[in-house]
Parts: structure tokens; sequence; C-alpha cells
């Protein structure tokens, strides 16, 4: 069951997603948020390029990115999840697997089946962005 909407909602989303649409479809649900920011990472390289230099407050990955996988992202990107910088969930059009639990034993924070929802979207936004940083 989706979550109330927070009110006075802020912070950066990063969504690493190799299909258009579903990036658009991410696009369109923050659109009406003057105070979150958005950026977008069509390739699993320009996505940890981004996660690394810009810390959003949350990632949303897909698990199936071309020639990466999201298990191969977290992999990457384990140090700074670890350190608490942002967390991560994970997209899937698939039931749980195992690539999802080994990346949720790394330190994502979650799965989520698509398509995204718009009041979970906001309430994990919610969760990240007022959780004190650790690093």
């Amino acid at each position: 069951m989706d979550e109330a909407l927070p009110e006075g909602l802020h912070g950066t989303v990063l969504v690493i997603e190799d299909d258009p649409i579903s990036r658009s479809l991410v696009a369109g649900l923050l659109e009406g948020q003057p105070d979150v920011r958005l950026l977008q990472a069509a390739s699993a390289e320009d996505g940890i390029r981004l996660a690394r230099e810009q810390s959003p407050d949350l990632v949303l990955l897909d698990m199936r990115l071309g020639a990466a996988s999201g298990l191969d992202v977290v992999r990457a990107l384990s140090e700074p999840i670890a350190a608490g910088r942002f967390d991560v969930v994970l997209l899937t059009g698939d039931t749980l697997s195992m690539e999802v639990l080994k990346a949720m034993s790394l330190g994502a924070r979650e799965y989520w089946p698509k398509p995204v929802r718009l009041p979970r979207l906001l309430a994990a936004l919610a969760r990240a962005a007022a959780r004190p940083r650790l690093s």
C-alpha cells in the first residue's frame, strides 16, 4: 500500500535507467515537486559517475541496464552506500531475484516492482533526505 504524500519535500533523486520511457515516467512523477531535483543516467557508467559526483539523496536503480546490471552498479557504489551518502532503491519488472537479494545485502534499501508509484517515491525521498548523512 502506498504511503501518504509528504509535504514540503526537497532533495535530489538520481534515476539510473536505460529505458527512456521509464526515465520519462519518473520525471513526470516529480514534475510537480519544485524543490526536488532530478538527475538522469541512461547507463550504469553515467549513473555511477553522477552518484559519486552529486551524492543524491535517493538513487532509483533499474536492475537491467543493458551490458551492466543493477548489481554491478551497487558493487561499484558500495563505499558511498556503506557510508550512508545516499539510499538506493532497486527497480525491476521481474519478481524478487537472487540479484536483487545480493544488491540488498550490499546496501540497497528497498526493491520496487515497476512501474514506480508517486506516493512511494515521495515517501522514500522524504526518508532519505531526512536521514543524517554519515559522511
